[in-house]
């Protein structure tokens, strides 16, 4: 049971709380009774001081006087009185005779004696002096009250520890149980998880405690795996469909080249289209590359201050050309402040997002390039006048190796979009994808970041 972390915890619960309460209380006992003892002596020392004084104004009949009324007085049960005369006769007090023990004059003694008026056998705490012509006096209170008092404090103390010790067991029991049920939580989605199940998620109560936030983070942590396993799964999947093609016709131009009756033409014919399929092939191979930098984010130390005005502008001008070519007018509209970001791949967002752009907008047709600068957030939105995208694709447009074309005769790999998805992912951002009737619009924010 020690191996178990829940049995020790409440262990060390419940003697901590033991060590606290019998800390506390030997501390009370102790004081309490320095306390006691120092008033019971500042009282019996005053109270010896006034019979001394007593016994000089009215002499040794007088004192015996003023002991009798202190003996009869209700408020002094538990005074003890003896005045002796030199040969140690008792002349007042309620102490049948003289301690032996005693000497006059020689400080506290703790003893037990028997008193005259209860005949019983108590604990006294006295002192006594020398009177002159040799009389001795001797002035003490009965400890029977203040041994009871100890009795009942040890008792209050017993019980107190037992109380301490099954409230701690409680509490700590409570405890261990709240923890371990949130880290059983956490420990049974895992070994889910292990398992295959990536969907599984660590409950959240809805308390907002630290709990409740760390599950929010493992969640999202989760939930990330899940999105790089689920386009890993992806991205090998259409691997091995979309390269069968280009491979397939690469060896078909190949053999081509090989033959010995193929004309000249024929020949030249075949290595222009393997050299394409090859730069086609290279162009597949460099997106997937950029694509896990962008989905292994990049250190902070790799981002720079960018000026987004400057580089939308960029990006307008190295496309203009291309679009005058069909009458396509790219326009660049409103301005941001600079962020914290990746120039080369916030550049090649722009560029991908174009050249979709250009691919389907229609001739003698505008392309709006829009930022749209927002509290803590720069938004970059690129509208055309195309055909716009079915919206069953547009949910998946942003995957790896997604294409409207499902023969791949188009020379695009569906690596575009989901670069941008993942550059707008290292920028803390997101994609979104809407059709526009006629064309299709899409939104790039990207968080500002330090700058």
């Amino acid at each position: 049971m020690l191996r178990n972390a829940r049995t020790r915890l409440i262990l060390a619960s419940i003697l901590l709380s033991s060590v606290v309460t019998v800390s506390v209380l030997g501390i009370v006992y102790v004081t309490t009774n320095v306390i006691i003892e120092q008033e019971t002596r500042s009282v019996v020392e005053a109270e010896i001081t006034g019979l001394s004084d007593d016994f000089e104004r009215l002499g040794l009949l007088g004192l015996a006087a003023a002991i009798d009324r202190r003996v009869q007085s209700s408020t002094k049960q538990d005074a003890i009185y003896l005045l002796t005369d030199y040969r140690g006769r008792t002349i007042s007090g309620n102490l049948a005779t003289w301690p032996t023990s005693v000497e006059p004059g020689g400080g506290w003694v703790e003893l037990d004696l028997v008193r005259t008026d209860s005949e019983e056998e108590v604990p006294i705490a006295a002192i006594s002096i020398r009177l002159e012509s040799n009389a001795r006096l001797l002035v003490g209170r009965d400890a029977s009250g203040r041994q009871k008092f100890d009795r009942i404090l040890v008792q209050s103390a017993g019980l107190a520890l037992i109380a301490a010790f099954v409230l701690s067991l409680i509490t700590s029991w409570l405890l261990t149980r709240l923890v371990f049920s949130r880290i059983t939580d956490i420990s049974d989605t895992a070994n889910t998880i292990v398992a295959g199940d990536f969907a599984r998620r660590i409950p959240v109560r809805g308390t907002g405690d630290e709990f409740d936030r760390l599950a929010v983070t493992l969640n999202d942590m989760l939930g990330r795996i899940e999105e790089l396993v689920n386009n890993l799964q992806l991205t090998t999947n259409s691997l091995s469909h979309d390269l069968r093609s280009p491979l397939t016709r690469l060896r078909a131009h190949l053999d081509t080249l090989l033959l010995e009756d193929a004309e000249q033409q024929d020949r030249d014919k075949a290595g222009k289209r393997a050299l394409e399929e090859v730069d086609h092939l290279l162009r597949v191979f460099a997106n997937l590359t950029e694509i896990a930098r962008a989905e292994a984010r990049l250190p902070k130390s790799d981002f720079e201050t960018v000026d987004m005005n400057a580089l939308v502008r960029d990006a307008v001008e190295l496309y203009a050309p291309v679009g005058e070519e069909r009458g396509i007018n790219l326009l660049g509209v409103g301005t941001a402040d600079p962020i914290n970001g990746h120039r080369a791949l916030l550049m090649q967002v722009l560029s991908n997002i174009l050249e979709n752009a250009l691919r389907y907008a229609p001739d003698n047709s505008t392309i709006n390039v829009r930022l749209v600068d927002q509290d803590g957030v720069l938004c970059i939105e690129v509208c055309d006048e195309g055909p716009g995208m079915p919206d069953a694709f547009i949910k998946t447009a942003i995957q790896p190796f997604q294409t409207l074309d499902p023969s791949r005769s188009n020379p695009s790999a569906g690596l575009g979009l989901a670069l941008v998805a993942a550059v707008a992912r290292m920028h803390d951002g997101n994609v979104h994808l809407e059709n526009t009737t006629p064309g299709l619009k899409v939104s790039v924010t990207l968080a500002r970041g330090n700058v």
